[in-house]
């Protein structure tokens, strides 16, 4: 059983979620988990329902819902979990395990990331904690004050986390993950300064100083024009920082920490203290007598009866840099006796393993025993029982006292390793069940594992460390392809090797393939083969080697084609459809869409395509692919319709988070007639959770729009681009004409009139808000012509609303107010009251500018006279809108005594609907009356 608070209320059973009911009930329960395992009086819960004036019976309905709750805690068996709502006179208590709430697990989890020496280990656990949110904080819940302050704070410490999660990534270097991790968040509270900093300092560590400056600007010119202020000192700072090109170091966050011991006390695995004089290096670990096994073995109290066995390969040629990654490997083994280093095929994982081998080998004075379970192959891999026909007798067996039984020579070996200090090293493993009877049973023994795949079973069973393997940097991936054809090759062409690093993606067994194609062709440039692997359609053939030892060649191709044969059915069919994905990433409903599935079941595939490092799950629910890997799975055979799947699944989604966006107006247009509808239809829980999506998903959804284009879908393309308009609408500032250009020709090519109209409205409203009003008035004054011929009233209003708002940059004239005059009349008595009040409300402003406040005051008060909740969404916007309206038209007029209070409402509603605009407004005629009241005094 769960109970959550992170997203919306609800319980989860074993049998799914309970059926908590209205939004009352889920404020009772959601006021009791805040205050879990503490006494909540009647009248806090009484609060938390009704913000202002209960009713008489409030407390018999508070009863009542408690009532209801203990009935779904009884049949979701609660009381097996510890569960219980007791009463204590007129207060109630929920008593639960805290590890049952959701909301405590992620505070657990962020204070240990907090207490983690290495970031690695801090950014797995504040993933896990972020991973445990699912939309804003007590969605469902009624708007009381009380339950309103609680989920700003559950927020916030959401977005302080986010910011120790960028914060741990760039002590791991990884500044790209942290960008993506905060472009988002930074677009959702574009007002945060501290986001603001963070992604500036990520974006210039990243190389992108162009980026950071230009956030900077962004948000300052924001924090002019909403706020009035300047930037603050950590923003200032972080500016500086990129403008100077320095290098800032990041912020200290709670972890990694320092250790807390004393300086010259050190904690060592055991819980025990050593002076920091004292050193000792793997597998070396100091008997209760204060010898080494080292020691005694010289001291001859156990003198070998062989030489050590020494299985290991030769140490790899060309191994350079993984200065951080060995020492990993070094805590790793200090701490946990059992290494697990994982990476991609090709990253050099096997070359790593056996350099650090080789250095750390005389540290185990018992051998050291190698094996490569050739787990990516052809085939099964070696069996267990085949590589303990090799150890058994390295350790001193005889061939012929080996046992035939698997279980029998495991048990030898056990007992064989229980008192040895050996070094073990097992490359090229596939799944646990096969190296954990191959780990040495002593515990002054330590093991290497190497694997393309996480194998959790050997973290979760034997505590091994893992120790993830990235691709090189730049500089590395220059220095290997130097080390391998000569330095003064790279030397002479240095800006045409690091393009050829680029392309090979940093991955050491792509770079190795290169620089063996350079030393076949010592009359090349290296510009000449950069060109050759430029072409996306050759890359691949290029960084293939021929090898008649191996069944299929070798190289990257070869590397990439063993890892997907290894993968489950659903992972392996859902990498052959990620060839069509056009943008840079998916999450498990793109992948449903691609796989034709559920979520539940794309979200495992992912799971197992991260697990072969196919995919890198980069941000908690986000998934990308190198470009390599990219290349491979396009070579693959897709679904023939996968790309469509993709493009309904973006369309689909993007139609369910605009009506989330913005409830109140009309669908800006409906789904292609072919569409095919996903398995799981999208939800949102509200506006910020369709604002979160549009900000996440915009990149896909432009290549999405281009990808629809080149397939000629372009009843896909023009869709994709408009269901952007409520986020378009809060960021209209960023860059949208080219996508809508594109939009235009869709929109022409599929002969859709009304479809034309929308998009050239929305380009055009964008051209005048970039002030490029000539061509912007091309496009307006085309798409009310557009509508008409449709016969589209409302998108008819719209564009002649949009046009006059152009005519008027230049001075309200005759044509701008018949153009929203007419709008008005199209629109009403039809329904679609939300344009009616948008045309209304433009129409009053224009009689405001022209001085006419009578003409003002009434179109304004037609306009609030319409049926529609103010409190909801775009309505409200308008309605907020128009009383400022009313207010200045009042002020204009001579009643200030009627005005104020007016626009005193008008503020309000704007501050709470977000709407700057309308508070700004409303502030200026406020300060007209009292302005106008202070000279009145005077005089």
């Amino acid at each position: 059983m769960e109970f959550r608070l992170l997203g919306t209320v609800s319980i989860a059973a074993e049998e799914g979620e309970l059926p908590l009911g209205p939004a009352k009930r889920r404020s009772v329960l959601a006021a009791l988990l805040l205050r879990a395992n503490a006494v909540v009086p009647v009248d806090r819960l009484i609060d938390a329902v009704w913000d202002e004036h209960p009713p008489a019976k409030a407390r018999t309905v508070v009863q009542g819902h408690v009532s209801r709750l203990r009935a779904l805690f009884e049949q979701g068996g609660a009381s097996e979990y510890g569960v219980e709502l007791a009463t204590h006179g007129q207060a109630y208590e929920l008593r639960m395990p805290d590890q049952l709430l959701d909301a405590h697990r992620f505070e657990e989890l962020v204070q240990l990331a907090g207490h983690q020496k290495q970031p690695a280990d801090a950014v797995l656990m504040l993933r896990e904690a972020l991973a445990l949110w699912r939309g804003p904080a007590l969605t469902g819940t009624v708007c009381s004050e009380q339950l309103m302050v609680a989920a700003r704070a559950l927020e916030e410490t959401r977005l302080v986390t986010v910011e120790q999660l960028a914060a741990a990534y760039g002590r791991l270097g990884e500044h790209v993950k942290a960008a993506a991790l905060l472009r988002a968040e930074a677009a959702a509270h574009p007002l945060r300064e501290s986001l603001a900093a963070a992604l500036m300092l990520a974006l210039y560590r990243a190389g992108h100083q162009s980026d950071a400056l230009d956030c900077y600007h962004r948000m300052r010119t924001q924090l002019a024009e909403e706020l009035g202020v300047d930037p603050g000192p950590a923003l200032r700072a972080a500016y500086e920082a990129v403008l100077r090109g320095l290098s800032p170091t990041p912020p200290h966050v709670p972890g990694p920490t320092e250790p807390a011991a004393p300086a010259d006390r050190l904690p060592d695995a055991l819980g025990e203290t050593r002076a920091t004089g004292e050193t000792r290096g793997p597998g070396e670990i100091r008997e209760p007598g204060g010898t080494t096994p080292a020691a005694d073995a010289a001291a001859g109290s156990r003198p070998p009866v062989l030489p050590p066995p020494d299985l290991l390969p030769r140490t790899p040629r060309g191994f350079l840099g993984r200065d951080r990654e060995l020492t990993a490997l070094d805590e790793a083994v200090d701490h946990a006796r059992v290494a697990l280093v994982t990476g991609a095929a090709g990253v050099g994982k096997t070359a790593l393993a056996l350099h650090w081998a080789h250095l750390r080998a005389g540290h185990y004075p018992d051998g050291v025993l190698y094996a490569d379970l050739r787990g990516f192959g052809h085939g099964d891999g070696v069996e267990t029982a085949e590589v303990l026909r090799e150890f058994l007798p390295a350790l001193g067996v005889p061939l012929r006292q080996v046992p035939e039984s698997p279980t029998a020579a495991a048990a030898l070996y056990r007992s064989l390793t229980q008192d040895r200090a050996l070094l073990v090293v097992l490359d090229n493993v596939r799944s646990a069940d096969r190296a954990r009877p191959l780990l040495p049973a002593g515990a002054r023994s330590a093991s290497v594992v190497t694997s393309r795949l996480r194998l959790g079973g050997l973290v979760v069973s034997e505590l091994a460390r893992p120790v993830p393997l990235g691709v090189l940097g730049l500089d590395e991936s220059a220095a290997l392809l130097a080390a391998a054809v000569g330095g003064e090759r790279i030397d002479a062409e240095p800006a045409a090797a690091r393009r050829l690093a680029e392309l090979c993606d940093g991955l050491p067994l792509a770079l190795r393939v290169t620089a063996a194609q350079l030393a076949a062709r010592p009359a090349w440039r290296l510009a000449d083969l950069a060109a050759e692997l430029a072409d996306e359609q050759r890359r691949l053939a290029l960084l293939s080697v021929d090898d008649s030892g191996a069944a299929d060649g070798q190289g990257v191709p070869a590397a990439l084609r063993h890892t997907v044969q290894g993968l489950p059915e659903a992972a392996a069919r859902l990498f052959r459809q990620v060839g069509v994905v056009p943008g840079p990433d998916l999450d498990r409903h793109a992948a449903a869409a691609l796989l034709d599935r559920t979520p539940a079941v794309a979200a495992e595939a992912l799971d197992r395509l991260c697990d072969a490092h196919l995919l890198t799950e980069y941000a908690p629910g986000r998934h990308t692919l190198h470009d390599l890997v990219r290349l491979y799975a396009r070579s693959l055979d897709a679904d023939d319709d996968a790309l469509l799947r993709l493009l309904d699944h973006y369309t689909l989604t993007a139609l369910a988070a605009s009506h989330a966006a913005e409830p109140d107006d009309k669908p800006c247009c409906t789904p292609p007639p072919n569409v095919r509808p996903p398995r799981t239809a999208a939800h949102f829980a509200g506006r910020d959770a369709a604002l979160l999506w549009y900000a996440a998903e915009r990149d896909n959804l432009t290549a999405a729009v281009a990808a629809a284009r080149a397939a000629g879908h372009h009843d896909r393309a023009w869709r994709l681009a408009v269901l952007q308009w409520p986020y378009i609408l809060w960021n209209s500032y960023d860059g949208w004409v080219p996508l809508l250009q594109d939009a235009v020709d869709s929109a022409a090519r599929e002969d859709d009139a009304d479809a034309e109209s929308r998009v050239r409205a929305l380009l055009g409203w964008i051209l005048t808000q970039e002030n490029r009003l000539p061509e912007a008035l091309v496009h307006l004054r085309l798409a009310p012509t557009l509508a008409a011929r449709a016969g589209e009233v409302s998108s008819e209003a719209t564009a002649l609303v949009n046009l006059a708002v152009a005519l008027d940059r230049f001075g309200v004239s005759d044509e701008s107010l018949a153009h929203t005059a007419r709008a008005a009349a199209l629109v009403r008595g039809t329904g679609d009251v939300i344009t009616e009040l948008l045309a209304l409300e433009q129409h009053s402003r224009q009689l405001l500018a022209v001085g006419d406040p009578e003409g003002a005051l009434a179109w304004a008060r037609r306009g609030l006279a319409l049926d529609g909740d103010p409190v909801n969404g775009l309505f409200g916007i308008r309605h907020s809108m128009l009383t400022a309206t009313v207010g200045a038209a009042l002020v204009d007029l001579g009643r200030p005594e009627q005005a104020e209070p007016t626009l005193v409402r008008a503020r309000e509603m704007g501050l709470a609907h977000g709407y700057l605009e309308s508070v700004q407004r409303a502030d200026v005629q406020l300060r007209r009356i009292h302005e106008g009241a202070a000279t009145t005094s005077e005089r």
